[in-house]
């Protein structure tokens, strides 16, 4: 099947690893021109290296911004004043009890989680709107619906994606432009895979030991009973960056393994 993307601009945010890089990869696969994001430069040229072989005759340029600094984010346009896609995946997590948790983590959470997207969304929304199409995604979580006792912080600023997308999704009635938000359940990136080794090295035991305990305590409604593949999550998001996808519109689209226990 052909999903129409050969020719359209990408912005991914936060792909140099994880979802995000996997997402990277499928919108170049579809020959689409995509951006990568890293917050440093070695972090971005290696991700590009990696781009190249895998999609080969693609020419995938990098962008270096930090998302947890306003002035980072702003440059971000300079550099590419105008996208037909804008994938706002840059994202942080930290399980934490909540009563430990400062003041001065939660606005972090919201600055990189949150405003990230706000500040492009500002930026490329209007020049969508007046091209005519576009699409803008934001890659929140299932714990935006189901906020995990462990990461509160983390949940409510997911919560927020979900609110926001709807909000400028608001903002595109009888256009070609969508806003929607992709619902991960537990997936394995960089992030999740680094943390699993860890407890495991903690606690003496497997990796596969601690993920089969995480899901029958963490998550146990999960019907997948894994963690998901980053490309099983880029799949969809590719599909809802096409003109494929045109009908949906201020969606919160769960690809989640059945985490959320709920038929809506």
């Amino acid at each position: 099947m052909d999903i129409q993307l050969k020719g359209k601009n990408a912005l991914v945010t936060g792909s140099t690893a994880g979802i995000g890089f996997a997402i990277a990869k499928q919108l170049l696969a579809e020959g689409a021109n995509v951006y990568v994001n890293g917050r440093t430069k070695e972090r971005v040229d290696e991700a590009l290296g990696k781009l190249r072989e895998i999609v080969p005759g693609s020419s995938p340029q990098g962008i270096v911004a930090d998302f947890a600094n306003a002035e980072d984010v702003s440059s971000v346009p300079k550099t590419l004043p105008e996208t037909d896609i804008l994938i706002n995946n840059v994202g942080i997590f930290e399980p934490k009890p909540f009563e430990t948790i400062p003041d001065e983590d939660w606005f972090r959470f919201f600055e990189i989680n949150l405003m990230s997207g706000v500040r492009l969304s500002r930026s490329y929304l209007p020049k969508m709107l007046k091209k005519g199409w576009g699409r803008i995604l934001f890659i929140s979580s299932e714990s935006g619906i189901q906020i995990p006792e462990e990461m509160i912080h983390y949940g409510v600023t997911k919560s927020a994606q979900i609110s926001l997308a709807r909000g400028l999704a608001e903002l595109t009635k009888g256009t070609n432009v969508t806003v929607n938000s992709v619902l991960p359940g537990p997936t394995r990136s960089e992030g999740v895979d680094g943390f699993l080794d860890d407890l495991a090295k903690q606690r003496k035991v497997s990796v596969s030991t601690v993920e089969k305990e995480f899901f029958q305590n963490a998550r146990p409604t999960s019907l997948l009973q894994r963690f998901a593949e980053v490309d099983e999550v880029a799949n969809f998001v590719t599909y809802l960056s096409s003109p494929l996808a045109s009908a949906t519109n201020g969606a919160a689209l769960r690809v989640d393994g059945g985490v959320v226990k709920s038929a809506f």
